[in-house]
């Protein structure tokens, strides 16, 4: 009988262990189980943007939606795993942004993808960003590799003056910021710091990739609200993003800002209209497609 109760103790003490491995741990100052519940449901999190979009002087009106996922991603590949029970210790949970911005100018259309993929185990940079602009006279697309403390880039171009490229940058990237919040905002880095400029900015911009003096603050707004904003003196860019202050700390608003070389200010911005949780990839028969009238799509 003595034995019987000992097993029993011990398969209540195995448990709770067994549980908490089901998940990885997160980075220091973030609530596991909180983090867990929320972003370990088998569901993306849909975010929906009127977007107000500067182009060629002028504001367009169109839309933006973050899309936001955990997945497994593989450290070594950098690529999302496709069978992570069988990928080891080089699956990694990863929070991935995927971006959209769709607008019009004139008679032709713009069309831009962001990916980034942050750890959510690691304090280290975002592993993997990618950048992708499409319209009517071509595309270009940029791609950096988190590999030997630095970026590894590689950027394609329809444009003869900017493609193709591989540099070298060794610095936090802009783009990671939007991740960064959502895993904890305590992690944003503030002050003077390097940032490499948000690529979609960049090639829209059609400015060099590198590296820029950045300072960053956050700042209490109150009403549940805070922003962070951040400033180029160099490149006369600015970024401002609003979210939500206690968890999971869900973006409202963002703002661009830049002063072209005659001075005038361009401003981008974009509101979020609609949010919903989904596992979208299940619902992709045409059955589903009023769907994206409840998103506002």
């Amino acid at each position: 009988m003595k034995s019987l109760v000992r097993g029993f103790r011990l398969f209540w003490i195995a448990v709770p262990l067994f549980l908490s491995s089901c998940h990885p741990s997160v980075r220091e100052g973030m609530d596991e189980k909180q983090f867990a519940n929320y972003w370990y449901q088998g569901k993306a999190e849909i975010n929906v943007f009127d977007l107000k979009q500067s182009r060629y002087g002028e504001e367009r009106s169109g839309q933006a939606v973050m899309i936001f996922v955990t997945e497994d991603f593989s450290k070594r590949k950098q690529v999302k795993v496709d069978q992570p029970e069988n990928a080891g210790k080089d699956a990694k949970k990863a929070l991935k942004l995927n971006m959209t911005r769709e607008f019009v100018t004139g008679v032709y259309p713009y069309h831009t993808m962001l990916s980034i993929f942050t750890p959510v185990t690691e304090e280290v940079n975002s592993l993997k960003i990618t950048s992708s602009v499409t319209e009517w006279c071509g595309q270009a697309f940029t791609q950096l590799n988190w590999k030997n403390n630095a970026y590894q880039g590689q950027l394609f171009s329809y444009f003869e003056s900017e493609g193709d490229q591989q540099i070298k940058i060794d610095a936090k990237a802009e783009d990671e910021l939007f991740n960064l919040i959502r895993l904890n905002p305590d992690l944003l880095p503030t002050g003077d710091v390097r940032l490499i400029p948000g690529l979609t900015f960049q090639r829209l911009s059609h400015i060099p990739l590198k590296a820029e003096r950045a300072t960053v603050s956050v700042n209490d707004l109150g009403s549940n609200q805070s922003e962070v904003e951040v400033a180029y003196k160099e490149i006369g860019r600015t970024l401002t993003i609003r979210f939500e202050k206690f968890f999971p700390y869900e973006i409202l608003f963002w703002q661009e800002g830049y002063t072209r070389e005659d001075g005038k200010v361009e401003l981008t911005t974009a509101t979020r209209s609609s949010m919903q949780m989904m596992d979208y990839w299940n619902k992709n028969g045409k059955e589903f497609e009023p769907l994206r009238k409840e998103l506002g799509l």
